[in-house]
This record gives C-alpha cells, sequence and structure tokens, in this order.
C-alpha cells in the first residue's frame, strides 16, 4: 500500500484499464520554448487533451465503474462542483444510464455550466460559492434518495492517479512536479502514485493566494478553512479542505506555493505562446509556481500538471490582451 492507504499497485493498474477503455493516455511534451523561459527541462502533462478537457474525467470513470462492478449503481447521483467534477461524474455515469444533478454557485462559468447540461446533467444554481454547493447537494441527497458523489473520495483519488501513472511511466527522473489543489484529489494521486512507485520527485502543491486554505492548513498543522476563496480560478476556490486529502498532502507534499491571480493570467500566455495549448487558471497555476522558483529549479528536470483548458471565451480574451480576469 502506499504511504496514504488508499490503494496499491494492482489497484492502480485495474484503474488505468478502466480509464483507458474511455480515452487515450494524455500526452506528456518537454516544450523548448518554456524551457528557454524557465532555464530548465519543463515537461507539460497535458489533461486539457481528456474527452472532458480536465483531469476529473479519470475518477468519475474509475468512481462508476467501482458502483457498477458492486452492483450498488443508483438509480440517481448528486455532486457539487465549479466545473470539472461536474462534467466527470455525468460523463461516466450516462455510460451506466445513471442521471446525474449537479449543483453550482451562483455566477459559475456559464460555458462550464453547458458542457455539464451537454453530458445530461441536470444543473441546479445554489450559494454563493462552491462549499455552500456542496452542502446544498448533500441536502438534496438525503431528500430525493440520491447518490452524493463528493469531490474528494479514496476511489476518486485512485482514477485521478492514473494521469500520474502515465507520466511516471513516460518520463524517467523528474526532480519536481508542481500541480494545482482544488480539493485535493489530483495532488493525493500524484502523491501515492510516486510513493507506490518508491520515485524521488518532489510534489509541489499551489493555491492560489486568494484560496490559500491549504497552504494556512499546512504551516498550522491542522485544518484550516478561509473566509473566502475569490479567485478566477475557479478550479482553486477552495475555503473548506477536506480532512483525509490534507493527511495526504502533509505527509507528501514538499511545499505548497501560493501564486496570485496575475501570475496565473501571466503563465496562461505562456502556456498559449509557448505550446499554443489553452489553460484554465488552475490549469496554468503549476507554471505560475514553477516560474515563481524558477531560480531554484534551474537545470533540474521540472513538470507541471496542466489539469484543464475549460475557461470561458470572455476569460480566456481578457488574459490574452494583457489582463487579469475579475474574481467570482
Amino acid at each position: 500500500m502506499t504511504s496514504s492507504g488508499l490503494f496499491g499497485l494492482e489497484a492502480l493498474e485495474q484503474a488505468v484499464d478502466v480509464v483507458h477503455t474511455a480515452m487515450l493516455p494524455t500526452p506528456q511534451y518537454a516544450w523548448p520554448l518554456l524551457a528557454h523561459r524557465l532555464g530548465c527541462e519543463v515537461w507539460v502533462k497535458h489533461e486539457n487533451h481528456t474527452p472532458t478537457g480536465a483531469f476529473k474525467v479519470r475518477g468519475g470513470l474509475v468512481y462508476l465503474n467501482e458502483l457498477h462492478s458492486s452492483g450498488q449503481l443508483p438509480g440517481g447521483m448528486i455532486t457539487a462542483t465549479r466545473g470539472n467534477h461536474g462534467q466527470s461524474i455525468p460523463f461516466a455515469a450516462r455510460r451506466h444510464g445513471v442521471p446525474v444533478t449537479v449543483v453550482v454557485p451562483e455566477g459559475n462559468s456559464p460555458e462550464k455550466n453547458r458542457a455539464m447540461q451537454g453530458w445530461g446533467a441536470e444543473l441546479i444554481v445554489h450559494g454563493l460559492d462552491f462549499d455552500e454547493s456542496r452542502m446544498e447537494a448533500a441536502r438534496l441527497a438525503e431528500e430525493k434518495g440520491l447518490l452524493f458523489a463528493p469531490s474528494f473520495h479514496p476511489t476518486l483519488v485512485r482514477g485521478v492517479a492514473t494521469y500520474a501513472w502515465e507520466l511516471f511511466q513516460a518520463v524517467d527522473d523528474l526532480d519536481v512536479v508542481y500541480v494545482s489543489i482544488g480539493m485535493g484529489s489530483g495532488i493525493c494521486g500524484l502523491i501515492s502514485v510516486r510513493d507506490l512507485l518508491g520515485l524521488k520527485t518532489e510534489i509541489v502543491g499551489v493555491v492560489s493566494t486568494e484560496a490559500p486554505a491549504f497552504a494556512r492548513s499546512l504551516k498550522a498543522g491542522e485544518v484550516v478553512e478561509t473566509a473566502t476563496a475569490r479567485t478566477f480560478a475557479d478550479g482553486m476556490a477552495c475555503r473548506v479542505p477536506d480532512s483525509e486529502a490534507f493527511e495526504i498532502i502533509q505527509r507528501g507534499v514538499a511545499r505548497i506555493v501560493e501564486v496570485t491571480d496575475q501570475e496565473i493570467a501571466q503563465a496562461m500566455r505562456s502556456l498559449f505562446e509557448d505550446t499554443h495549448n489553452v489553460a484554465e487558471g488552475a490549469g496554468a497555476a503549476g507554471l505560475a509556481a514553477l516560474t515563481q522558483e524558477a531560480g531554484a529549479q534551474r537545470d533540474r528536470r521540472a513538470a507541471i500538471i496542466l489539469t484543464g483548458g475549460n475557461v470561458d471565451t470572455s476569460v480566456f480574451s481578457t488574459v490574452l490582451q494583457g489582463q487579469t480576469p475579475a474574481a467570482h
């Protein structure tokens, strides 16, 4: 088992098989212009190339497959999201004929909302932020007899961990990997696979300065909530850390770097200029953190996880004009 105790190598390999029945492995490329920009080898794991445009789809596929295999498929499911988790669950659930309701906060990304509906989800708008939406989803699950799909769950982590397995199988001797933290499934999967494979790669978490709950928690040695999480990088807008995720991060992360919305916007521009890939805010946060620490990483082999590319056209247009989008 891993240091996290979530899964072993056999279970991970089974998850890889499940994911690869629905999608091809995503590529990882060492982009020369990023290397020139930062002074180190920079590999990008392109989770923006999944069927839903983000890494979360992997977790949904494994989560629904496990429900199916155990004979526990529900009559209906409900979840809460700012976008990518809310695409993952209906994408996977429609393969099993299970209807899904998704609760999103007010002012959520219109294009992510449409994408969720495109995969067949019923959309409910409730709450001022993700955590209020999550509480409403939990209430509706009990009221309507639906299965509540959380944003952090061991099976979801095992699913999203398959991107880490692909990366580590493809690229040897990575010194450091930078990954954004939302609710924690992506970084926990990365830590778990790193430990399973016995690698020494540093894992660096990245949060927004406007949503620093995990960074404050790591500093305090216990879960610390924040009053707000107002960043335009909605995939990182967490103010109430999951305690299980925090324990794994606390044991396995080298450090957590805080990046500003301005730094995230610049990283989005850099990725587009140097690779012609579109990154949403959380997807570019790893590059923002690596840019902060470029001096310390000179001549090393680094990787960033481009966790997703689902950014609204208006937001990306603002970024490409050299501006920083307003938080919502």
